[in-house]
């Protein structure tokens, strides 16, 4: 395995830069972003402890330099096929709510600048139907980007239980 640990907390990036940064990365050949200020770092895959009754998305934990950190399989939270781990599925390890949250993606792409006049509102599905974590698509070249509030991937209470599980 190549030794991949990008360290974002770290860079001395103001504000004003971050704004219009996201993180690019796949889940089952489709290109999602995340806003870069939520990123922590992007770890190889490691080894992940089971916890018993933790909902089948939630792994389990790893134990990143002291930190026990929850680790949620993004193709499984999105409702989309399990498929074996390989090379290049990372963790990307996030700050939700004051907690480290890692999110298992099938790879990660590139740190890209999103602009406003190039996004668009997700599609409107219907009454009943709200996306809560899709905030936008971006158009980006020839890229077709769905952006992603990590936020809101998960609730409050489900935050709670993979945060307070100890």
């Amino acid at each position: 395995m190549s030794n991949k640990e990008n360290n974002f907390e770290d860079e001395n990036l103001d504000e004003d830069n971050l704004t219009n940064k996201y993180l690019t990365f796949f889940v089952e050949n489709q290109l999602f972003g995340i806003q870069i200020a939520d990123v922590v770092q992007i770890v190889d895959l490691q080894e992940i402890i089971e916890v018993p009754e933790f909902p089948k998305y939630a792994k389990g934990v790893i134990n990143l330099r002291g930190a026990i950190i929850p680790i949620i399989d993004v193709r499984l939270r999105l409702k989309k096929v399990e498929i074996p781990y390989n090379e290049r599925t990372c963790i990307i390890i996030t700050n939700i709510e004051d907690s480290h949250i890692g999110f298992i993606v099938d790879s990660v792409n590139e740190v890209t600048d999103i602009y406003e006049e190039n996004i668009s509102e997700p599609p409107n599905i219907g009454a009943n139907y709200v996306n809560m974590y899709i905030t936008g698509i971006a158009k980006l070249e020839n890229k077709i980007i769905l952006l992603m509030d990590i936020k809101r991937i998960l609730n409050e209470k489900e935050i709670d239980f993979l945060t307070n599980n100890d």
